[in-house]
């Protein structure tokens, strides 16, 4: 991917050098020093400069993005692809329930990677594929790409700083009690598993979801919930953990009656945008079989 981005130097940033106002705008260290090593990757007022080059007001600062190879061992394959929005910077797709965000050994050639490899492979450009929040592979819904090394930069260290809000729609048997409500309950392992994850105030990690039902129909709650953290299967394990575990969850409940898959939806994705800094969001309704058990 090519990406030229321009920025003019405000009055407060003035006698900052050129590396110091890239960080502020969020460009990590690996960004800065990936820039170093491309050909005239760094201009001001259209001349070549080094990162140590002081700016002074009103000058146009330009960023000259060059990537040229695509990620190893992913093959384009032909499949579904949702895209929600799209831009110079980043792709945000309506992902669906049994395709699995990265190739592996046993899904060598369905995931969303291969997807998106095949989009650009069309299309005649090099894909480096970084994505942001990742899906289980039987969690539909939206996810954030990030197009080039900058926005992926900037991206995951908002992630880090919990500044992209996600909200997902889950499918529980019963009325959840108390309706609404934090779990803030830290998770780990579950014995030698490399996949299982419970509930654990010992050695687990810090994990906070919030919770609230939208809807109760046929026995069933509809449940939002808002992610402060990103720990491995969190809502299904919070959600466990208060009692109400998702149904179609063949890890944590296999209750197989109205869906074979886990009953989870990234339904919401808002966060600023890691370039323009415009703030974006995006909403996708829940697929069909979560849809039919309301």
């Amino acid at each position: 991917m090519e990406r030229i981005i321009e920025y003019t130097i405000p009055e407060p940033s003035d006698g900052l050098r050129i590396e110091q106002y890239l960080r502020r705008l969020g460009y990590s260290s690996q960004n800065l020093t990936q820039l170093k090593k491309m050909p005239q990757s760094i201009l001001v007022n259209s001349v070549w400069s080094y990162l140590r080059t002081v700016l002074h007001t009103g000058d146009i600062l330009t960023v000259h993005i060059q990537e040229t190879a695509s990620s190893p061992n992913i093959p384009p394959v032909e499949l579904p692809l949702c895209i929600v929005y799209e831009d110079e910077d980043i792709l945000v797709v309506n992902k669906p329930a049994g395709m699995p965000i990265h190739p592996s050994l046993n899904n060598y050639k369905n995931s969303l990677a291969n997807a998106l490899m095949y989009y650009y492979t069309r299309q005649g450009k090099p894909f480096i594929f970084r994505c942001t929040n990742r899906l289980d592979r039987d969690t539909s819904g939206l996810t954030v790409i990030a197009k080039h090394m900058v926005s992926s930069g900037i991206l995951s260290g908002m992630a880090a700083r919990h500044e992209i809000e996600r909200e997902y729609l889950a499918v529980v048997r019963g009325n959840v009690t108390p309706p609404s409500g934090t779990i803030n309950a830290p998770i780990g392992r579950t014995g030698s598993s490399l996949i299982e994850r419970k509930v654990d105030y010992d050695h687990g990690e810090y994990a906070l979801t919030h919770y609230r039902t939208v809807k109760e129909k046929n026995g069933h709650s509809l449940v939002s919930l808002i992610l402060e953290t990103g720990r491995t299967h969190q809502i299904r394990v919070h959600m466990k953990h208060l009692g109400f575990p998702l149904i179609g969850d063949y890890l944590y409940n296999p209750d197989m009656e109205h869906i074979r898959r886990q009953a989870l939806h990234s339904y919401r994705l808002a966060f600023r945008h890691p370039i323009t800094g415009q703030h974006m969001e995006f909403t996708a309704d829940m697929p069909e079989d979560m849809q039919k058990i309301f």
